[in-house]
């Protein structure tokens, strides 16, 4: 099988994936900044978790992870939970939406709201569609030839990197993102919603070390079985971060929901 140079690689290859992070992070940056004078600043820890994503995304497009990734399934791997899983955690939890609608012009963040109560957006949204652009994007990719694809075609190879962090930030979000949601279903469903796609996650790793899938790659049965093993532990971790989030949010919100029903304690402070 012939292999593209370096995924796509080239100067130009390695410098988008980083130009396209810094300006990520500069106009989040350059919104906090703005947040200084205002009557509630922004919070420190949703700045620091916002590097701390661009930052693992910054390590998944290094060179040299990069290099081993497009020889090596295992590196693959390690590219797809930076990307995918943990990436995302940091960039939600960030919230990114409820900074840009404080910064924006009035008029302007009343169309983003606009946006948000859409049916096209709540359905886009909605954890069991964003359940199934997630998990069932990794089905196709490592149970069908798109994988091999992906080693000989660079274009292809990059929309899967812009799928993975895409469908994950959108998983993270619909499921425990601090933003806000119109629509968001209850808790009960975000978290039924939530074991579901652990179990598939699960089952995907298992079954690729047990019938060395994906099949027709330079891969051998060694490498795969490894690399299934780092998807489902490392899964495994994310999914716990995730899991935690999900229940500070909801007691945090309990919280408030039983503070704002006790006018005893309103009155005490």
């Amino acid at each position: 099988m012939e292999h593209h140079t370096g995924a796509g690689g080239g100067t130009l290859a390695v410098a988008i994936p980083y130009l396209l992070i810094a300006a990520a992070l500069a106009a989040y940056l350059f919104a906090v900044a703005r947040q200084r004078n205002s009557l509630r600043p922004w919070s420190r820890w949703r700045t620091i978790s916002f590097i701390v994503g661009v930052s693992l995304l910054a390590v998944a497009m290094s060179p040299s992870l990069v290099r081993y990734a497009h020889h090596d399934l295992r590196g693959h791997m390690i590219q797809h939970l930076l990307i995918g899983m943990l990436a995302p955690l940091g960039l939600v939890l960030a919230a990114p939406l409820t900074l840009m609608l404080r910064t924006l012009p009035v008029q302007s963040a009343r169309v983003v709201t606009s946006v948000l109560r859409s049916w096209a957006f709540q359905w886009l949204s909605h954890p069991v569609t964003a359940l199934l652009l997630n998990i069932g994007g990794m089905y196709l990719l490592y149970l069908t030839p798109l994988y091999a694809l992906t080693l000989t075609n660079p274009y292809m190879h990059h929309l899967v990197h812009l799928h993975f962090l895409a469908a994950g930030y959108l998983f993270t979000w619909s499921i425990a993102g601090p933003d806000p949601a119109p629509g968001r279903p209850a808790m009960r469903t975000r978290l039924v919603v939530l074991f579901i796609s652990i179990a598939a996650h699960a089952y995907l790793s298992k079954f690729m070390y047990a019938y060395s899938w994906p099949r027709n790659t330079p891969h051998d049965m060694e490498q795969i079985r490894e690399a299934a093993q780092l998807m489902y532990y490392g899964g495994d971790f994310a999914e716990l971060l995730l899991v935690i989030i999900l229940f500070a949010s909801w007691y945090r919100d309990s919280s408030r929901h039983a503070y704002s029903l006790n006018p005893q304690v309103q009155r005490s402070r």
